[in-house]
């Protein structure tokens, strides 16, 4: 159904699952329906939790500030992401002790 044609029934309350109407879907439909999805595709052992592990964790390796990424999965504390996603961090160094070495190579000596 197009929201169109519902004729101002639809309230977009800015959901990633949006009901039918643009309000909350109870969770085990949306659960039922993820768990037949993946079935069909093959995939096993994948719950719809995943993603959004799969969602931060891909974000992080791509580099993304995780002050950001804890912000997108609305977890009340930086130490929360950090504590969850930690086994991707060592990675995100690389770049940064790259930019700082290149800086330092820059940078001019103070004069005293």
């Amino acid at each position: 159904m197009r929201q169109v044609e519902l004729d101002g029934a639809y309230s977009d309350q800015g959901l990633t699952f949006p009901g039918p109407l643009g309000g909350p879907i109870d969770p085990s439909v949306l659960t039922r329906t993820f768990e037949k999805l993946v079935r069909r595709i093959g995939l096993t052992n994948t719950r719809l939790h995943d993603l959004r592990h799969f969602h931060a964790t891909l974000l992080l390796q791509q580099g993304t500030n995780p002050k950001v990424v804890q912000e997108r999965l609305g977890h009340s504390s930086f130490a929360i992401t950090m504590d969850t996603y930690s086994h991707v961090a060592p990675g995100l160094q690389k770049q940064p002790a790259r930019d700082f070495a290149l800086a330092m190579g820059k940078a001019k000596p103070l004069d005293n």
